[in-house]
């Protein structure tokens, strides 16, 4: 049964041609379409932490048919002693990159007053879970024109996720993109770090057009444990992937950020297979 909602303008009834479940309103990356006929994968470090490293994973992503890398210049973290990201280091950083390995930028904007700044050099914006109620940052977001990856709370409801796209799409920008990341659960301490809600894959395809990519990264943890999500959340029919990843030989004890998370290159390029067969390295 469809949950009561208010009158959101996300909503399927609000969108002409895209009333029926199941058909989605793409959104154009860097020319690439996220909702479209095949599955979309995002990949990169988690933390932007150095021109060599960046550059290293990138080719990585690249070589294995991505053509969309994420990393983050600015990063919330839970304590204020943790590595916050290199900012406008990195920024310049990720726009160097993109440069020359001619992959579109996602990267995460964390205050309502950077996000010009960081539209200036991203093909697209991310919402990250930390500020999804961030309704200022909403705004401003929605005010760019950018696209927008809006990933979902620790603890949000669909109708508080969707009330979060609600705050973007009104200021003209339906260019969103939703992210599942895991859900926080007593029940899955010890193992992961939050659970994988899969559930609301069906329940967001069917209730809005715009595309939902899941982020099996952060919920699990471990890259050992990123691939089977990553299978299950296509299987459950997500649009794509947002995945952490690493270059070969990276030593995670140097790592400033989520060290355990990022997958190695051949794991992303098993990954890519599945999600897209046939599709030729080094192009998406």
């Amino acid at each position: 049964m469809e949950p009561t909602l208010p009158e959101l303008s996300v909503l399927r009834r609000f969108w002409p041609g895209f009333e029926d479940a199941g058909t989605t309103h793409p959104v154009l990356v860097g020319g690439i379409a996220i909702g479209g006929a095949l599955p979309v994968i995002i990949a990169g470090p988690c933390a932007v932490e150095s021109y060599e490293q960046t550059l290293a994973v990138a080719c990585a992503v690249r070589g294995a048919g991505i053509g969309i890398l994420r990393g983050g210049a600015f990063k919330p973290r839970t304590y204020p002693g943790s590595f916050q990201g290199l900012g406008e280091e990195g920024l310049e950083i990720l726009a160097q990159v993109g440069r020359e390995t001619g992959l579109a930028i996602v990267t995460e904007v964390l205050d309502p007053r950077l996000v010009e700044r960081v539209a200036a050099v991203a093909d697209m914006l991310q919402i990250g879970s930390r500020s999804m109620q961030n309704t200022p940052l909403l705004i401003e977001a929605g005010r760019s024109g950018k696209p927008v990856l809006l990933k979902r709370g620790w603890s949000a409801t669909l109708d508080e996720w969707l009330g979060a796209a609600e705050y973007v799409a009104r200021e003209g920008n339906t260019r969103i993109v939703l992210c599942e990341r895991g859900i926080r659960v007593p029940a899955s301490e010890g193992y992961a770090r939050a659970v994988l809600d899969l559930n609301v894959i069906h329940a967001i395809r069917t209730l809005t057009p715009l595309p939902v990519l899941v982020d099996p990264s952060h919920a699990a943890g471990q890259w050992e444990r990123v691939e089977p999500l990553a299978r299950a959340a296509l299987a459950a029919s997500a649009h794509g992937l947002l995945i952490e990843a690493v270059a070969a030989d990276t030593d995670r004890a140097a790592l400033r950020s989520d060290a355990e998370q990022g997958i190695p290159p051949d794991v992303l390029e098993r990954i890519a297979g599945y999600a897209r067969p046939g599709l030729p390295r080094n192009s998406q």
